[in-house]
């Protein structure tokens, strides 16, 4: 067969798309929502993440929206991420929002408000410390759960999107030491 034009053309798209999809899974390998494992929320701290992590780590399908949009092959993507908003965020005993918290809810609220109408579920799950009553942690971590809810929904997220629930101190993220404060916390996430 005889080398064309046209075949070095085909040549040179099919290398440019092989590169592009290294290239963006080597980007999406790098990023912190890659850094997270799938057993265990990835705490931000303090950290005030950006939109375009929060997005990427809750709707890591999209990506492979975008490739496809672009005419490539989607390989696969990560599984969802889901965040522990920070530790020791919430005062002992109440489920009011600390300033620190709601810089970091506003980015994702803003992640949420875009995907309104697009039928996806985000879970918010209420903790708590083992200090209190088991009914008390229970009740407590519901209310942590519905605050957070309740101002993401404030702040332009669809209600229908968000179910929130409270496990108590069943979940400790210090099983060594049910009473720390870093037990005190919100997951954000699409994974039970």
């Amino acid at each position: 067969m005889k080398f064309t034009p046209t075949h070095a053309l085909i040549s040179l798209a099919l290398m440019a798309a092989f590169n592009t999809q290294a290239l963006a899974q080597e980007a999406a390998a790098s990023s912190p929502a890659a850094e997270a494992s799938t057993d265990q929320a990835q705490d931000l701290g303090t950290k005030v993440p950006s939109a375009a992590d929060i997005k990427e780590g809750l709707f890591p399908e999209d990506a492979c929206k975008e490739l496809e949009a672009s005419g490539f092959k989607c390989m696969g993507f990560k599984p969802a991420v889901r965040y522990s908003l920070p530790a020791s965020s919430f005062a002992l005993g109440s489920s009011v929002i600390p300033d620190g918290l709601k810089r970091q809810l506003d980015v994702f609220a803003d992640v949420l408000r875009s995907k309104r109408g697009s039928g996806r579920q985000v879970r918010v799950v209420g903790h708590a410390d083992a200090s209190g009553s088991q009914a008390g942690n229970l009740s407590l971590s519901r209310s942590r759960a519905e605050a957070v809810k309740a101002y993401l929904v404030q702040k332009g997220a669809e209600a229908q999107m968000l179910i929130s629930e409270g496990v108590g101190a069943a979940r400790p993220k210090n099983a060594s030491n049910p009473m720390s404060p870093e037990n005190r916390r919100v997951e954000i996430g699409r994974q039970n």
